[in-house]
């Protein structure tokens, strides 16, 4: 992951475990570099936002910026910090962008797009082959080209995480690989990585396009 451009901007639809991916990410990342930025951008969704975590990942190092009211979970109002700016200008940071889940949500980045773009950047889009509007190739690419235009930023790698939380099954994986094989053919973009929960993880054959990343449960409680 170190490969990937300083930039990562994490997109993905609702319930596609977009955040779960992002949280992990940083966390994993912080293991390998002392100076991790993760920012909340996700004005839309209300539920387990990576800010929600603040505690867990500032406890490893990792900044976390998120709204001009700070890290509240009770706070819904689309204000974004300006701190933000510090982690995408500082050309030593390694810095994660958990964005809003559709196009809509995606339209926060508009105010860094200039600043992404001179930087460089990776963007990646988290896909749950189990949630109804990224089934099918023709729903996943309509997906991607939504949030292009909306960013005018060009997604550069696929994530399969196809889930059902803590049910998911080597099978889910390989369904949702071969979706994201197609639109990766059709669309000439990698398969980056492929999320999945550690005891799933460890089952799934070496061969698969993409690097293998353990999700640990971070955003949801045992119970949930």
């Amino acid at each position: 992951m170190l490969n990937d451009k300083r930039i990562r901007v994490i997109v993905g639809h609702y319930g596609s475990g977009k955040t779960e991916f992002a949280v992990n990410y940083a966390m994993n990342l912080a293991d390998k570099s002392d100076n991790v930025a993760l920012a909340d951008l996700d004005v839309v969704n209300v539920y387990f936002r990576s800010r929600e975590k603040a505690d867990m990942m500032e406890a490893k190092g990792i900044k976390v910026h998120s709204s001009a009211f700070g890290h509240s979970a009770n706070l819904d109002l689309p204000s974004i910090s300006a701190g933000i700016m510090g982690p995408l200008q500082d050309e030593t940071c390694q810095t994660i962008l958990d964005v809003g889940g559709d196009a809509a949500g995606a339209r926060a980045l508009s105010s860094f797009k200039q600043i992404i773009n001179f930087m460089g950047y990776d963007m990646f889009l988290v896909v749950n082959a189990n949630r109804e509007e990224t089934q099918t190739v023709e729903g996943v690419i309509s997906h991607v080209k939504k949030i292009e235009e909306e960013t005018g930023l060009k997604i550069t790698g696929l994530i399969n995480n196809t889930h059902l939380l803590r049910e998911t099954t080597l099978e889910d994986i390989t369904r949702g690989q071969e979706l994201v094989k197609s639109v990766s053919k059709e669309l000439n973009i990698p398969i980056k990585y492929i999320g999945a929960i550690e005891k799933v993880a460890q089952t799934i054959p070496s061969d698969y396009d993409g690097e293998i990343m353990p999700i640990k449960m971070y955003m949801r409680e045992e119970w949930m």
